[in-house]
């Protein structure tokens, strides 16, 4: 029996308390206390075996020896998903602080590419502006193709015809 406790006591306490239910049975326990304070609490399941004095003599050295086995692999898969879980959180903030970086360069460069050009002339007398209420001329036959080519329709109109809005 406590050779199979051996790998469990390598890093933690382990408390074994023995009482009797019976006249022909005992009950083992066999309970890890924690070895640090912040330790997932499933490293600290116990493990409870009811008996006779025969049976716990020839069964719990293999029963004990698979619980430690399973406590191992626990530990262990624990300790990956940890490390994964790091390396995952700071693989997304690396990325979100990248992405706002490029979020920044765009913002400072759009400013520069959005501003528009200062017409030399009124806006009243220069060629191919409209005045947003006014609807843009239509190009004769024959003529370059507009904004929007020949065949746009004109936009509907918004004045107030007979007190209704169209």
């Amino acid at each position: 029996m406590f050779t199979e406790l051996m790998p469990l006591l390598a890093g933690r306490t382990v408390l074994v308390t023995v009482a009797r239910v019976d006249d022909k049975t005992l009950r083992v326990n066999i309970v890890p206390a924690r070895a640090r304070a912040d330790e997932n609490p499933a490293l600290t399941t116990p493990l409870t075996y009811t008996g006779s004095p025969e049976e716990l003599d020839a069964e719990l050295g293999k029963h004990l020896a698979s619980y430690v086995q399973v406590h191992q692999q626990t530990a262990s898969s624990l300790a990956e998903a940890k490390a994964s879980m790091e390396a995952a959180a700071k693989a997304a903030q690396e990325e979100a602080k990248r992405k706002a970086e490029e979020r920044k360069k765009a913002a400072q460069k759009a400013p520069d590419k959005s501003v528009p050009a200062v017409p030399a002339e009124p806006a009243s007398t220069s060629v191919g502006t409209a005045n947003p209420t006014e609807a843009a001329p239509t190009p004769a036959s024959g003529s370059a193709p507009g904004l929007f080519g020949t065949n746009a329709p004109e936009p509907a109109s918004t004045q107030p015809k007979g007190g209704l809005a169209l």
